[in-house]
């Protein structure tokens, strides 16, 4: 299939997508990914992978017109009361650079994820600490292993840098195929990437055997896993990774306050690592200068509401088990979710599809992988996912 590499300059001209359709582009399909060139076929699809393609839509609905935003894994119950009193409580100083207020935040997580402060490094988010370590480790070209199908951003910027991609396809209960990711390591590789539970799929990886492959691979080279959506499993603590940090392995663990804590929109994230790997980052480009002083705030506070934590769980749980049920007596399977997305396939063109509930007002995401066309759809509230249901079965119907 022929593809074009399209940078911003090239949406224009190609006339692919309408200018206020670029200007939505990134908040409305990509929000969670890089914003590293994308890779085009002819009817506007981004195309990751031989396995992995997302359908983009012909145009892009205005934000405020949807009555269900689902397309962006966004929290629709956060930031918790505590963190939006703190924000408002400091929010005066939003002048100021933060700094001695940073190394508190940096304490806190430190105590939380047992670990040395200096193993520790702050961003705007989790995503901007993957990309900035695909730049820094790929500035020598080499290669990354990862799943296929899986979270990009890092991959993206990676391959932007100079690196090339080995994808290694998932296996059929969806989870990592970590044989097969060890096989395919090379004297060029410069690092193994796990989104664990993965993204786009919501599928997990056994922790136990996860943390044998880590353990023993990180010998060889580093292992970075994206642990973003940790916080919705009830012992999510107990299959993190983090604890090989303090193994001295050359693990890389990446969390997020967009997902658990509903913090997407004020940008907070970290990874845990050995001192060494930080500093190599570190010397190139700085994490917590990115985030802003009344967010801070906001996640200090947060890290202390467990109660919103707990709450925001379980209302996610109830929202796909409601969604679970509704699909089956829709007659259509699903990939049980350990996230707060489902995937399911669709028996319509993804772009089609993708139009047709927004007409709805309702907003996913449609993808394409192991050949089929598959949707995804982020938990709202329970009466968004109602509004959602009710869309699908006219549309699917």
């Amino acid at each position: 299939m022929e593809t074009t590499d399209i940078n911003r300059r090239n949406w224009l001209k190609s006339g692919i997508l309408t200018a206020s359709g670029i200007t939505l582009f990134p908040h409305i399909s990509f929000a969670e990914t890089t914003k590293a060139p994308i890779v085009f076929d002819n009817d506007g699809n981004a195309l990751y992978s031989p396995f992995f393609k997302e359908y983009i839509p012909e145009k892009f609905p205005e934000e405020d017109t949807l009555l269900a935003k689902l397309n962006a894994n966004e929290n629709p119950y956060g930031p918790s009361p505590k963190a939006i009193e703190a924000l408002k409580n400091v929010a005066a100083k939003g002048n100021r650079y933060a700094w001695k207020e940073l190394f508190k935040l940096i304490d806190k997580i430190a105590l939380k994820e047992g670990v040395d402060p200096k193993n520790i490094m702050m961003g705007p988010g989790s995503s901007d600490l993957l990309e900035k370590t695909g730049m820094v480790l790929f500035l020598d070209g080499g290669n990354i292993v990862s799943a296929d199908p899986s979270y990009m951003s890092l991959i993206r910027v990676a391959e932007a840098t100079g690196a090339t991609w080995k994808p290694v396809p998932l296996k059929e209960d969806w989870s990592h195929d970590l044989e097969g990711m060890e096989t395919a390591i090379d004297g060029d590789t410069k690092m193994v990437y796990i989104c664990n539970p993965n993204n786009p799929t919501g599928s997990i990886t056994d922790s136990k055997s996860l943390l044998d492959f880590c353990s023993r691979v990180s010998e060889k080279v580093p292992v970075f896993v994206d642990e973003a959506y940790l916080g919705f499993l009830e012992d999510g603590a107990k299959q993190s990774m983090v604890g090989l940090v303090n193994e001295g392995k050359d693990v890389i663990i990446a969390r997020t306050f967009s997902k658990i804590h509903g913090m997407a929109g004020l940008r907070v994230g970290y990874i845990v690592a050995q001192e060494k790997t930080l500093d190599k980052i570190q010397k190139i480009t700085r994490g917590g200068m990115g985030i802003s002083y009344t967010s801070i705030y906001a996640a200090i506070a947060s890290m202390d509401d467990t109660e919103f934590q707990n709450s925001s769980r379980a209302k996610n749980k109830e929202a796909r088990e409601y969604v679970y049920k509704s699909l089956k007596n829709m007659g259509y399977d699903y990939v049980t979710s350990y996230t707060s997305f489902i995937i399911f396939p669709i028996e319509m063109d993804g772009k089609l599809f993708l139009q047709k509930m927004m007409e709805k007002k309702v907003g996913v995401r449609a993808f394409e992988f192991m050949g089929k066309n598959w949707c995804r759809v982020s938990m709202g509230t329970l009466d968004e996912m109602k509004i959602f249901t009710s869309a699908l079965t006219d549309v699917l119907a």
